[in-house]
């Protein structure tokens, strides 16, 4: 008995595969609403000062959080990021380095020299030099 065309029918990608899957879902999502609709309903409600207080892990909160802060902690959290994602894209080149050949190397050397340039535009901007 030739077992490929069975085989093959059995792989074939169709909506009829997935409404399995649909219907999974649709009673996954079903259940956890009706979860949290029952631990709302049935659970207790005793609100106390100590609930109503904020979370501050231990630490006694003071001041206003509406006091400026500086601005130089976001700078620094995002260049991090978009160093970080930059460095990112070298994981392709060194994955395929051999099938590239030159012109990949000179795509990632030109890819450091815009790299190098913006470091370079960055700490001449001073946005990594703290002042305070």
């Amino acid at each position: 008995m030739n077992w490929l065309p069975l085989l093959l029918d059995a792989t074939e990608s169709t909506a009829a595969n997935y409404f399995p899957i649909g219907i999974q879902l649709i009673f996954a999502a079903g259940f956890v609403a009706f979860m949290i609709g029952l631990s709302a309903w049935v659970g207790p409600k005793r609100k106390t000062s100590d609930k109503l207080e904020s979370f501050t892990s231990g630490i006694a909160s003071h001041g206003d959080a509406r006091q400026p802060m500086a601005i130089k902690y976001f700078l620094v959290a995002i260049l991090f990021v978009l160093f970080d994602v930059e460095v990112i894209f070298f994981y392709p080149y060194a994955v395929n380095f051999k099938a590239l050949g030159w012109g990949g190397f000179e795509a990632v050397l030109m890819f450091v020299a815009f790299f190098l340039v913006g470091f370079i535009y960055i700490i001449k901007k001073g946005a990594l030099t703290w002042e305070d």
